[in-house]
């Protein structure tokens, strides 16, 4: 029986838009984007903020000196926020719904403060909640220090929140991260970035 359901952020309960991102950054001085841009694991200084390794002030100076001008924070923020396609408003009411089912919902993401100080207002959804209006708890790569696939991010999971993999469902739409949870016994559900995973979900619920 499930009691937990893991989600991931990108792709899932926000739609990504890679090429945006990608336009963004190269608008802001970045050619290269493509080789350290990537839609499920950043590497470079992109992943080393993901990672915690370097903090949003460190992400920014270290930007500025490859792009070759001074970046503000809303400049790089402009740039992360290019992965923000759309919250989709049934994902929001599928969320709400499942808590009102007595459902625990966990957000686990590799992200950064640069979506965080978007994601963690009431923007997120035009203005009345926040993302963690949405959910019991929150798990964050940057605050972690660790990133998905690293079976440590959701071994944090299961330690912190003392639950059963067997009794939770995990939904991703990395195929990577689908694996590593599938390792540790969670259940799992991989759609694609964008669709419409509500009615499979509920589906697997009611079985």
């Amino acid at each position: 029986m499930i009691k937990n359901i893991v989600f991931d952020l990108g792709g899932v309960i926000m739609t990504i838009d890679q090429n945006e991102a990608l336009r963004r950054f190269k608008a802001l001085g970045l050619d290269d984007a493509e080789r350290q841009l990537d839609p499920y694991t950043q590497t470079g200084i992109f992943g080393d903020v993901e990672e915690g390794k370097i903090t949003a002030e460190e992400f920014r100076a270290e930007l500025s000196r490859i792009v070759g001008r001074t970046l503000s924070f809303d400049e790089c923020k402009y740039g992360w926020l290019g992965y923000r396609k759309e919250v989709p408003r049934r994902n929001l009411e599928a969320l709400r719904r499942l808590r009102g089912e007595g459902y625990r919902l966990i957000l686990l993401s590799n992200t950064n403060p640069f979506m965080m100080s978007w994601a963690l207002t009431k923007d997120f959804d035009g203005g009345t909640g926040s993302l963690d209006d949405y959910f019991d708890a929150l798990y964050l790569s940057y605050r972690l220090g660790v990133m998905k696939p690293n079976p440590k991010f959701f071994q944090a999971v299961i330690d912190n929140e003392q639950l059963l993999p067997e009794e939770s469902l995990f939904v991703d739409d990395g195929p990577r991260n689908i694996e590593a949870a599938s390792k540790l016994g969670f259940n799992a559900m991989c759609p694609e970035n964008g669709a419409d995973w509500t009615g499979e979900l509920m589906e697997i619920l009611s079985k």
